[in-house]
């Protein structure tokens, strides 16, 4: 999750009770239901922070990270159905959409999409089958150039 201080610790309580490991990104919606970093950095809407789930990694006492990314996903939606309050299974899109969906992120003002292979067991860190594409027009992309003191390619 990243983020382990207040007000995600009581994220992280729920889903340490549970036996849950899950990738995913603590988000405060705007009215927009765009996620706004800004307003979850100033801490002035911890009561609005949820947590979207992209993987299940393992659950109870199984590990789920050599299972195909559909099948973990699957797991995922299962385990939400009846999710804690402030706990969602991020949506997903399937299939070659990619190029298309980017260019519709973008015009939403999104920061950018993540691509997985369905196929593919869990690995952490990037890799071929993984990618992080973002938004050059997002706030985001250059809190990134920032951050690496470096030239971020930009994918448009």
């Amino acid at each position: 999750m990243g983020l382990c201080r207040p007000p995600w610790k009581w994220v992280t309580n729920i889903v340490a009770r549970a036996r849950w490991t899950l990738d995913g990104e603590a988000v405060v919606l705007g009215v927009d239901g765009i996620s706004d970093f800004d307003a979850l950095q100033s801490g002035k809407h911890n009561d609005e922070v949820q947590l979207h789930a992209f993987d299940l990694l393992a659950g109870e006492d199984d590990d789920y990270r050599k299972l195909p990314l559909f099948l973990r996903k699957q797991n995922l939606a299962r385990l939400l159905v009846r999710r804690p309050e402030g706990i969602h299974a991020a949506p997903f899109e399937q299939g070659e959409i990619g190029p298309d969906l980017f260019r519709a992120a973008c015009k939403m003002g999104l920061e950018g999409l993540v691509s997985k292979h369905r196929e593919r067991a869990y690995r952490g860190g990037r890799c071929d089958h993984w990618l992080k594409i973002k938004n050059p027009a997002h706030p985001g992309y250059s809190r990134v150039q920032d951050a690496h003191g470096a030239r971020v390619e930009k994918n448009t």
